[in-house]
C-alpha cells in the first residue's frame, strides 16, 4: 500500500504549510498536489495531533486537482441524540447529498447548525422524540452543532464534495479506498489547523547530470 507523507507538526520536516487561519473549504484553489500512481487504497500516518476520544481529531480530505464527477452516496450519514449528547461527535458527511438527524432521546430536542467558517445558519429546527429531519449541506467545511434548550450538547460536522474523507485513528493513521488515478490535494485538519503535503507518488526521480559520473569515478 502506498503511503501519504502528512506528518502533523512535523511540518519543517516535511516541507508542509500550515495555517493558523480557519480551515477554507477542501480544495481550495492553490493547494499542493499528490499523484495516486493507482486505482487502489491510500493511507497514511498523522503524528503529534490525535488525541483519541475527547481530544484533538484528525481529518484527512483527498480532493481531485481537476474537475470529477463521483457516485452518489452509498449510505445516508446520521446523526442522533440519546442521553443529552449528540452522537458521533463528529460526522463526516457529503456536500449535496442528504444528511439525516435523529432525536431518540426522551425529550424534545433542538438542532441549531452554523457554519464554522462564515457563522452561517446551516439550519435551526426542533426535532421531538422519535422524530427526524433530513438536511443537505450546500457549502464544504466544518459545521458546529448545538442545542438551544440543551446548551451541553455539542458536536461538529465535515463536509466535502469529495468521497475521500477519513478520521485517523488513535494513532494517526488513516486509509482510502477506491481512490482513482490523478492529481489529488491531501489535506489534514486538525487542532483548528490546516496541513498540506506535496508528494508525487509512483514516479522515480531521474538522477542529475553528472551524478553517474562521479558515482564511477
Amino acid at each position: 500500500m502506498k503511503r501519504l507523507a502528512l506528518i502533523g507538526w512535523l511540518v519543517a520536516i516535511f516541507a508542509c504549510s500550515r495555517s493558523d487561519s480557519p480551515p477554507p473549504p477542501a480544495g481550495a484553489p492553490g493547494a499542493p498536489p499528490v499523484s495516486v500512481a493507482a486505482t487502489g487504497a491510500q493511507g497514511g500516518r498523522v503524528v503529534g495531533t490525535v488525541k483519541g476520544a475527547g481530544g484533538a481529531t484528525a481529518v484527512v480530505a483527498l480532493v481531485p486537482k481537476s474537475a470529477r464527477t463521483f457516485p452518489p452516496q452509498d449510505e445516508k450519514p446520521v446523526m442522533d441524540q440519546v442521553g443529552l449528547t449528540f452522537g458521533p461527535e463528529l460526522l463526516l458527511v457529503r456536500t449535496n447529498q442528504t444528511v439525516e438527524f435523529r432525536n431518540n432521546d426522551d425529550t424534545l430536542h433542538n438542532v441549531h447548525v452554523t457554519h464554522e467558517e462564515t457563522r452561517e445558519a446551516a439550519f435551526n429546527v426542533a426535532i421531538p422524540t422519535g422524530g427526524s429531519y433530513n438536511h443537505t449541506f450546500e457549502r464544504d467545511g466544518f459545521y458546529r452543532v448545538g442545542c438551544d434548550i440543551h446548551p451541553a450538547m455539542a458536536a461538529s460536522i465535515f463536509s466535502a464534495s469529495t468521497p475521500f474523507t477519513a478520521l485517523a485513528e488513535n494513532d494517526g493513521t488513516f486509509t482510502f479506498t477506491g481512490v482513482p488515478p490523478g492529481a489529488w490535494t491531501a489535506t489534514v485538519y486538525t487542532g483548528g489547523r490546516r496541513l498540506q503535503k506535496e508528494r508525487r507518488a509512483g514516479r522515480r526521480q531521474e538522477p542529475r547530470r553528472g551524478d553517474a559520473r562521479r558515482r564511477a569515478s
